[in-house]
């Protein structure tokens, strides 16, 4: 996945950093092409998923994201970034990217994309519910308001009461707690963790994790165009996480945070295209409620700050 389906927080500069400069434009763009890619990531997922066992994508995602950092990175050159400062965080925090992962994977094999993204989208809310308890970061009245209108936006997309609800909704519900686990965790971990470290040790932790799995459940391709696809899910992850870093230094995360659900009109416009798939009605408006909820609670984030 992308994980990230949204943004993964790696990206985001830790507190003991210096504020992101660079060109607010070129970050925007950065953005919306990581949300794309991230978008391709589960595209592929779905369409690789018809022939070949999810757990072999996950597995093969994780192990050529893995090959292809370390001659990205060089780090042979730099090994220290493969000894974290605080490793059982860093291999709990990566066990919950995999199960995002895996999750997310399952899901899109039987549902719509914007159908999974739409869910995906609460983890922030989980994020704000639990960093109370978790990181003492209370949240108020207004985003707890925010919130649960979030989650009844949820709701309106998996539709429970209508009896029509498919059973993989809830393969995507427990991507999203995953997810917001996997927030918490990288947002524990930033101030002390480098930005390599954090990708590298998910990445490294989740394909030695998944190797039981893909070997068994392993299914040659059917052609060469299906061996790219498969090897192309490590490049859709990595360059994808990569840019979003990138994006990050260039303008800052108040500035990007928006642009995030611009990743569900990417998931619409492939699951048209490559799927013929179009959203109905509860789909488009529990993620019109999922969005604005998000929105205002980065609304709301924002004024705190600057208060």
């Amino acid at each position: 996945m992308a994980p990230v389906p949204v943004t993964d927080p790696l990206s985001a500069p830790s507190p003991a950093k210096e504020p992101a400069v660079g060109s607010p434009l070129v970050g925007i763009g950065l953005m919306l092409l990581a949300c794309f890619l991230f978008s391709g990531l589960d595209a592929t997922a779905k369409y690789l998923s018809q022939s070949v066992s999810p757990l072999q994508i996950v597995w093969v995602r994780f192990l050529s994201h893995v090959v292809l950092a370390v001659f990205f990175f060089r780090l042979w050159q730099r090994p220290e970034a493969l000894r974290p400062k605080r490793r059982l965080l860093q291999v709990v925090r990566a066990f919950t990217l995999l199960c995002t992962t895996i999750f997310n994977f399952l899901a899109v094999q039987y549902l719509q994309l914007a159908e999974t993204m739409s869910i995906l989208f609460a983890a922030p809310f989980m994020v704000t519910a639990l960093a109370g308890p978790l990181l003492g970061e209370w949240a108020g009245v207004r985003r707890w308001a925010a919130i649960i209108v979030g989650f009844c936006g949820v709701l309106l997309v998996t539709q429970p009461w209508s009896g029509q609800m498919h059973w993989a909704v809830i393969y995507s519900v427990c991507a999203m707690v995953s997810y917001a686990f996997y927030m918490l965790l990288t947002r524990m971990l930033a101030p002390t963790e480098s930005s390599i470290s954090l990708l590298m040790v998910s990445g490294v932790v989740a394909a030695i994790a998944m190797t039981p799995a893909g070997l068994m459940s392993w299914q040659a391709p059917e052609s060469l165009f299906h061996w790219g696809l498969l090897l192309s899910t490590g490049v859709y992850g990595l360059v994808g996480h990569w840019i979003l870093i990138v994006a990050h230094r260039m303008a800052p995360a108040s500035l990007l945070a928006p642009f995030l659900y611009v990743q569900i009109i990417w998931m619409v416009i492939l699951g048209y295209l490559v799927f013929d798939d179009i959203p109905g009605w509860s789909t488009v408006a529990g993620a019109s409620v999922v969005v604005a909820s998000g929105l205002y609670i980065l609304f709301r984030e924002q004024v705190l700050r600057k208060r």
